[in-house]
């Protein structure tokens, strides 16, 4: 029977150490992913807080509040599997990104943007060697091939499971240097985060929230949040334990 059938089946949820790696079982069955392959991981943290989802499941399995579940199997059976092509695709956001494009007016925005995105660009090239450029408007700006080569380097050298993370954290803020500072916990996730909204703070604060785009901008957060912690229990091998609602050791 596939451990993603319709209504539960088991009683007990563990986490196993096998495969270099940890494995979620129901009863004595493993999880698979939707396309059959083992489902396992590279952390303890990232097993136990899969496990927690399959343990919440009360009667049917619902992928779409499993969000530690979604995000391995996408790891395995679509990010492993196409890895250069999916690094690929999120290199391009360096060359558009968010931070590089700012207002010409009013004054006050234009600061609140150089006083939020400009640390970061300058850490970017202190901590990766690659100086990005940014502009007024909405007009392309050419990027150095060399510096974008050096800030994208480390989705080319990441795992499944850390290049899983980085899509949604790419993503969802439009900017591979906001990503890059949170993987490298330069920034916090919410604080990384609320710089990729200060375009869409600004327009708040003069006009008022817009409760469509509001909820939208909340499912992109809540993606956000998670990526970061995903993020870091795919590389705490390096950092020791993650705290589950953190995503900080």
């Amino acid at each position: 029977m596939s451990s993603w059938a319709a209504k539960r089946f088991w009683t007990d949820v563990n986490v196993i150490e096998q495969d270099g790696g940890f494995a979620v079982q129901l009863d004595t069955r493993p999880v698979k992913t939707p396309a059959k392959a083992p489902l396992v991981v590279p952390s303890r943290d990232m097993g136990e807080a899969i496990a927690e989802e399959w343990r919440a499941v009360v009667e049917k399995i619902d992928p779409n509040v499993m969000p530690f579940t979604r995000s391995a199997n996408a790891a395995i059976d679509k990010v492993a599997i196409q890895f250069n092509e999916v690094a690929a695709m999120l290199a391009a956001y360096g060359g558009s990104d968010l931070l590089c494009y700012r207002a010409d007016s009013p004054e006050k925005l234009v600061a609140r943007q150089s006083e939020g995105w400009d640390p970061l660009l300058d850490w970017a090239h202190e901590t990766f060697g690659g100086r990005l450029v940014h502009t007024q408007g909405i007009m392309p700006v050419e990027q150095d091939e060399t510096a974008l080569a050096t800030l994208t380097a480390p989705l080319f050298s990441a795992s499944p499971f850390e290049l899983a993370a980085f899509h949604d954290l790419i993503a969802m803020s439009g900017s591979l240097v906001l990503a890059l500072a949170v993987t490298q916990r330069r920034l916090s996730a919410p604080d990384a985060w609320e710089l990729s909204r200060i375009d869409e703070t600004w327009q708040a604060e003069q006009w008022g929230v817009d409760d469509d785009a509001a909820q939208v901008a909340e499912i992109k957060r809540t993606a956000f949040m998670h990526a970061a912690r995903f993020y870091q229990m795919a590389s705490s091998g390096n950092h020791g334990k993650i705290d589950l609602k953190t995503g900080l050791d």
